[in-house]
């Protein structure tokens, strides 16, 4: 199930896919709080102050599957000295995947991310499903 999370309910389309939930909210990270552990969160908002919100409500967490973010290696370097001034252990911070997506992938285009990030989550899936033994 993949849950949709965004506060700007015009930006949802009438159809979604099944397995897809949209969660049309003002208070995300109360859906980061409630998400059982093992889940992925994949972080891609309009606002630089509510990623590092999400950003740091996550990295709270010890249990999640997959940590991925867009933005550059700039925003990488901010979020990490701003998440260490708060608390989280720099050791962890390896757990935040930014940029997003395959490296070696250069390409810009929203189309080449999407699938580049799409062919990550499933190595993720596949490198925890081969631990579990699933």
């Amino acid at each position: 199930m993949v849950q949709w999370v965004d506060a700007r309910d015009e930006l949802f389309p009438d159809q979604v896919p099944a397995n897809v939930q949209i969660e049309a909210t003002d208070t995300p990270d109360a859906i980061v709080d409630s998400a059982p552990p093992g889940a992925y969160f994949l972080v891609m908002t309009h606002d630089h102050s509510l990623d590092f919100s999400l950003a740091y409500r996550i990295m709270r967490r010890t249990d999640f599957a997959y940590f991925g973010m867009i933005g550059s290696n700039t925003k990488r370097v901010k979020f990490e000295r701003r998440l260490i001034d708060r608390g989280v252990d720099a050791e962890r911070l390896t757990e935040m995947i930014c940029p997003i997506g395959v490296e070696g992938i250069v390409d810009k285009a929203p189309g080449s991310i999407a699938v580049s990030v799409c062919a990550q989550l499933m190595q993720v899936r596949s490198a925890v499903n081969s631990c579990s033994g699933s």
